[in-house]
């Protein structure tokens, strides 16, 4: 009966985290709060700080990586305008929950992550929910920034680490009609980006808020 009672804590847990962190703020495409209502955020966490999974807030995950704020999760999936079709590239597994929710929308989602053990980490949980149309990719000399070329076009692209450009390798690897969202700024703060790649090649940027990520780190990064 505890065991059970903690699993629906969670629940209710999600719940609130939807409507007062995330609907509260604005976003409103229905299949991105349907995916934040499923995945559960608290396996994607060390286990010491399962309670605080559905705060508003990042955390910690070790390797001085976090998980990102359930609202900016969320924000950054619905920029990306998924239908459910697409091929997804996103830079910088760290815990596997944004992938989770990526893969809950996409048709196909390819990460890379620089750090092997939470690669690891986070393919442990990927499959523990069933998530294999996951390609997860670990890039240890080289980092993440580069993209994934042999699969390339994407559909659209995410980076989960802020950059002081947009990285020219990733709008190259972006199909057009794609969309590419990422932080960009310094190392204490940036604004999060999307890019629509036109069909004739050119690229619209849109501003969107400020936020504030772990650097990219990589021959497009820091």
């Amino acid at each position: 009966m505890l065991f059970m009672g903690y699993l629906m804590n969670f629940e209710y847990a999600r719940k609130k985290m939807v409507q007062e962190q995330i609907v509260a703020r604005g976003v409103s495409d229905r299949r991105v709060l349907e995916a934040m209502l499923k995945v559960p955020r608290h396996i994607f966490v060390q286990e010491a700080m399962a309670a605080q999974a559905y705060s508003d807030s990042a955390l910690p995950i070790g390797e001085k990586q976090t998980i990102s704020q359930p609202y900016m999760v969320a924000l950054m999936s619905e920029l990306l305008a998924l239908t459910g079709r697409e091929k997804v590239l996103e830079i910088g597994t760290g815990s596997g929950y944004q992938t989770a929710i990526l893969a809950t929308l996409a048709e196909r989602v390819f990460t890379a992550e620089r750090i092997r053990p939470l690669a690891l980490r986070a393919r442990k949980c990927l499959d523990s929910l069933g998530l294999f149309n996951v390609m997860l990719r670990i890039n240890d000399s080289e980092g993440s920034s580069i993209g994934w070329e042999e699969e390339a076009p994407f559909d659209a692209i995410i980076v989960t680490a802020g950059a002081p450009a947009v990285p020219g390798i990733l709008t190259e690897q972006l199909a057009c009609g794609g969309r590419l969202v990422i932080p960009v700024g310094d190392e204490e703060e940036q604004r999060l980006i999307k890019i629509e790649k036109h069909a004739d090649g050119t690229l619209e940027t849109v501003v969107s808020v400020s936020c504030r990520f772990v650097p990219l780190i990589g021959k497009q990064g820091w």
